[in-house]
């Protein structure tokens, strides 16, 4: 008898990745649809100052972490390799995720582009995204 461990929410996972495995043959001659094998988990947080994102990528090497500004969209992308998978009595148990990863986040007007950091330490990538100084209002007198 074998074991399986039962996840109520499996079949909607089954669901997106055959989804996203449609779009993709389907868009593969433009080469503009991408897709992820999973998806890391993030934190956004804002103040007065500007915005963090905090992402959890435990195994991916911060080389092979691409982060970009383009229109107004930050995209968080990269690729944890798979590692020798251990098959003992005749099952395997494999929980973590591997292969390319996707995020993208739309980002308000006031983020200036120009000043984004990213740093990864210990498998969590944080950038930090301050926001523009605010024009201040200029008072325009009204000839009469």
């Amino acid at each position: 008898m074998t074991l399986v461990r039962y996840d109520p929410w499996n079949i909607f996972d089954q669901l997106r990745k055959e989804m996203d495995r449609a779009v993709t043959r389907e868009g593969d001659e433009s080469g503009s649809v991408v897709t992820s094998d999973w998806s890391p988990a993030v934190d956004i947080k804002e103040d007065e100052n500007g915005f963090t994102i905090v992402a959890d990528i435990p195994g991916v090497d911060p080389k092979d972490i691409d982060v970009h500004m383009e229109n107004g969209m930050l995209t968080i992308k990269g690729e944890r390799e798979s590692e020798k998978k251990e098959e003992k009595e005749g099952y395997k148990r494999i929980e973590r995720s591997y292969g390319s990863f996707y995020r993208r986040f739309s980002m308000p007007d006031s983020a200036d582009a120009d000043k984004i950091k990213a740093e990864s330490k210990n498998g969590v990538l944080q950038i930090t995204i301050p926001k523009q100084e605010k024009v201040q209002p200029r008072k325009i007198s009204v000839d009469h």
